[in-house]
């Protein structure tokens, strides 16, 4: 049997209203099912990236408890949060904070950090990705038109790479592409296997 066939075997909740997310592992031929519980997305002040990211996915992992119990559940939960000349930039709560952050972002290069939390009864497994995006200089009418026609306030950063905005003001990427979607989900498909195959 191989793993992808195994994975059937599970009930592997993905806890995430994002589509980006649901699409990646889709695309990645991952059996789940999708469970989202309110957690909190307040963390410590002056903690690192890497710590954040740990942070938020093992709090939203924490509230599934009583799926916990049952042996076959794995709980998938993850958080990405964009981090631009050492502050963290969130999702923006409205147009004008949206233009505000990706004018902060054109013509230069940020980081994009991907925690994720994997976890099973008494076993759990937290890692992250991490990843460089360089913006071109965008113009003024460019990031509104992007605003104005595809509403990124659901997005750290205030952008989807794989929105317009990527294929046009996207000038290089180190790391994972995936990982800037908001799933590094080359990572998420070894753990599992690690943890069930």
């Amino acid at each position: 049997m191989n793993c992808l066939e195994s994975f059937k075997e599970y009930d592997i909740i993905l806890a995430s209203h994002s589509p980006r997310r649901k699409a990646l592992m889709e695309g990645a031929g991952i059996p789940f099912r999708i469970l989202v519980r309110p957690t909190s997305e307040l963390f410590p002040e002056n903690m690192p990236p890497a710590g954040v990211v740990a942070h938020l996915c093992r709090g939203k992992a924490s509230c599934f408890e009583d799926e916990l119990k049952k042996p076959g559940v794995v709980v998938i939960t993850a958080d990405t949060i964009v981090v631009h000349r050492d502050k963290i930039i969130n999702k923006p709560a409205g147009a004008e904070e949206a233009f505000d952050m990706l004018s902060e972002l054109s013509g230069s290069t940020h980081e994009v950090y991907t925690g994720v939390c994997i976890r099973r009864q008494q076993e759990e497994r937290v890692f992250h990705d991490h990843s460089l995006v360089s913006f071109r200089t965008l113009t003024y009418d460019e990031i509104w038109y992007y605003i104005n026609n595809y509403s990124p306030f659901d997005k750290a950063g205030a952008y989807g790479i794989q929105e317009w905005i990527g294929y046009i003001g996207v000038a290089e990427i180190r790391g994972s592409y995936h990982n800037v979607m908001g799933l590094p989900v080359h990572k998420v498909y070894e753990t599992l296997k690690k943890m069930l195959c």
